[in-house]
């Protein structure tokens, strides 16, 4: 007896392609869930690595010279800066300590500037501290009454520095002030200062240091 059934015919081609791309697409998916549980995003080794902190140190610049800047390091006879104070040393009074104005000339011809500087000394027999820093240092040159130049009219950034004076030590200047022959004030600072008489003029420097002045003045000639 004949069956009654018909037999399925041959899907088309594109039937098959898709199951086969379905296959593929689970296959993939399996993949990639089991390559997420072996390797975790963001971790290489499973420990975290310190981030390093690069840091810097910055050395001070030195003490500024020339006329605006006024104000000069002191070094002692030896070429060497004098040590800070240890412990509990007295402060160097007037009675114990000797300033002294220096120039490099008493006489300076036309086109010349005057090179200014000091030197302390501890005249006393016990070691005394002192602040001989460029916030300490006053340099005035006069001529007769009349103030012509003061070193601190247009100083900038003045520093401290104290140190120990041994007995019967020196210190002096360890680089000179240069004096460009102008009349001074604190208006006129960022200004052309007009030039002070020259001509054979006589003028005198005082110089001061922690509020202790020179006895004496330098004095010289401007030609």
């Amino acid at each position: 007896m004949a069956s009654t059934g018909q037999p399925a015919g041959k899907l088309p081609e594109s039937v098959y392609w898709r199951r086969r791309l379905l296959v593929l697409l689970g296959l993939l998916a399996v993949i990639a869930i089991v390559a997420l549980i072996i390797w975790r995003p963001g971790s290489s080794s499973g420990e975290e690595r310190p981030s390093t902190v690069s840091t810097s140190t910055s050395t001070p610049s030195s003490t500024p010279t020339d006329a605006a800047d006024a104000g000069a390091n002191v070094t002692d006879e030896s070429g060497d800066t004098p040590a800070p104070p240890e412990g509990e040393i007295a402060q160097c009074t007037a009675n114990e300590v000797t300033v002294e104005a220096i120039t490099d000339k008493t006489s300076y011809g036309a086109g010349e500037n005057p090179q200014l500087s000091l030197s302390i000394t501890n005249t006393s027999d016990a070691p005394c501290s002192i602040n001989v820093g460029t916030t300490q240092q006053v340099f005035t040159i006069t001529s007769g009454s009349e103030k012509y130049w003061t070193s601190t009219d247009c100083q900038k950034e003045p520093a401290d520095a104290v140190v120990e004076l041994a007995a019967g030590q020196t210190v002096s200047s360890q680089t000179p002030i240069t004096w460009d022959r102008t009349r001074s004030a604190t208006d006129t600072c960022d200004s052309d200062r007009p030039a002070v008489p020259a001509g054979g003029a006589s003028y005198h420097l005082t110089t001061s240091v922690a509020g202790i002045e020179s006895k004496q003045t330098a004095q010289f000639l401007l030609y």
